[in-house]
């Protein structure tokens, strides 16, 4: 059974305290012992989702993210990121919502939902919980929603978004551009042995909500199919 292992840790620890090029570069076995215990571990969970759910992301190692920051227009010029991260892409335009995983001794997360929502995309969202938000409410009123993740998460408006009026009954959900939902775990957590079991878990516990989106982003206000 795959896990993060402590010497993962270590380097990104190490890699926070150095984070310039000639030390990575004498660290490079390192970071590529590191990254490969997490593209282990993702690629297991890859199977496990894949039980499922249909991903289109081909392995745990193509899952990862580049550790190298893009510094061009950042004030922070520190050329590497000092976590491992990585996500899954479902597949087809009937299965939205992608998975995402965070790991480093600063802060672990597992989840997923809705990032960088298409103009149109979001506009339809917003028509949906307009009209009618109780279908949300519900999954996110859920018991074992609030266990795994708390509440929803997101990028929020100050204020309604053009066409909504601010005393909108909905208008704490009409806010949000963004749409997720992630759980937390500390550095204990993550190195167990049981950590693959727990994200498996809070992945799969995201189903309900993506299904949700889904069904809104493939169908037009009056239910018709637009696939």
């Amino acid at each position: 059974m795959a896990r993060i292992e402590p010497h993962t840790y270590a380097f990104l620890r190490d890699l926070a305290a150095h984070n310039d090029r000639d030390w990575f570069n004498d660290n490079k076995d390192r970071y590529t012992a590191a990254r490969a215990n997490v593209a282990d571990f993702a690629d297991e969970l890859l199977t496990r989702l894949r039980r499922t759910d249909v991903i289109s992301t081909e392995d745990g190692k193509r899952a990862l993210f580049r550790i190298y920051r893009d510094v061009r227009f950042s004030k922070n010029k520190l050329p590497y990121k000092t976590n491992i991260a990585g996500s899954f892409t479902r597949d087809g335009l009937a299965r939205r919502g992608g998975y995402y995983f965070t790991l480093s001794p600063e802060r672990n997360s597992v989840g997923g939902g809705f990032y960088g929502i298409e103009r149109d995309d979001l506009k339809r969202i917003r028509e949906e919980l307009g009209a009618d938000a109780g279908a949300m409410r519900e999954i996110l009123g859920a018991k074992e929603f609030g266990r795994l993740y708390g509440n929803l998460r997101g990028e929020q408006l100050k204020t309604a978004p053009q066409g909504y009026p601010r005393d909108h009954p909905d208008i704490d959900l009409l806010r949000y551009k963004q749409f997720y939902a992630t759980r937390e775990f500390t550095e204990a957590e993550v190195l167990d042995p049981s950590f693959i079991d727990r994200a498996e878990e809070t992945l799969l516990g995201l189903r309900p909500f993506f299904d949700y989106f889904s069904e809104v982003l493939t169908t037009d206000a009056n239910g018709e199919s637009l696939l």
